[in-house]
């Protein structure tokens, strides 16, 4: 290499699989329960090993129950919900695939990419300081700020869409 070259590993950390729970779409937004059964059992079964198991238990659950009710609103009708969670070191990495028309594709590509942006901190306040109803942009903002996600949208078979939610909840402070 030559004198001055700086070299960034630039790959992508192993996540370690640890838990993954398929359903129906049908059976999942038959009722809104289900997004908070199905966060509270995930977050259970992946809290255990961490320093204050039922802190990062809370944390988890909350901000995958507000990640599920984004997938809660899908308008799409048939397939499947698929709710994986892996860890690398401090981060839980969530990947909630479930169906959708294009248009909510393109609304989640839009929205992840604001969130990303430089003024996500102002959109987030400017949005709950409103006499709105949370909106499914406000929770993706939400999560960002509250929680120090990082958000993406990564391709799914089908009429299907990818969110991958990584979430540093170890590191959080209080």
């Amino acid at each position: 290499m030559p004198m001055g070259t700086v070299h960034h590993d630039l790959a992508e950390p192993t996540f370690e699989p640890m838990i993954q729970i398929d359903m129906e779409i049908k059976a999942f937004v038959s009722a809104w329960k289900h997004c908070d059964y199905v966060s509270t059992y995930m977050a259970r079964m992946i809290s255990q090993n961490r320093s204050d198991s039922v802190r990062h238990s809370n944390l988890f659950s909350s901000a995958f129950n507000e990640l599920l009710e984004v997938a809660f609103r899908t308008r799409h009708a048939d397939g499947e919900l698929a709710c994986r969670v892996s860890r690398h070191g401090a981060t839980d990495r969530i990947e909630l695939t479930f169906p959708c028309v294009p248009e909510e594709r393109q609304f989640y590509e839009q929205a992840v990419s604001l969130v990303a942006g430089s003024e996500v901190r102002e959109r987030y306040l400017n949005s709950v300081s409103g006499d709105l109803a949370p909106s499914r942009e406000v929770v993706l903002l939400e999560l960002a700020i509250d929680y120090n996600a990082t958000l993406r949208v990564e391709e799914a078979d089908g009429d299907a869409i990818k969110l991958v939610v990584d979430l540093p909840l170890e590191g959080l402070q209080n």
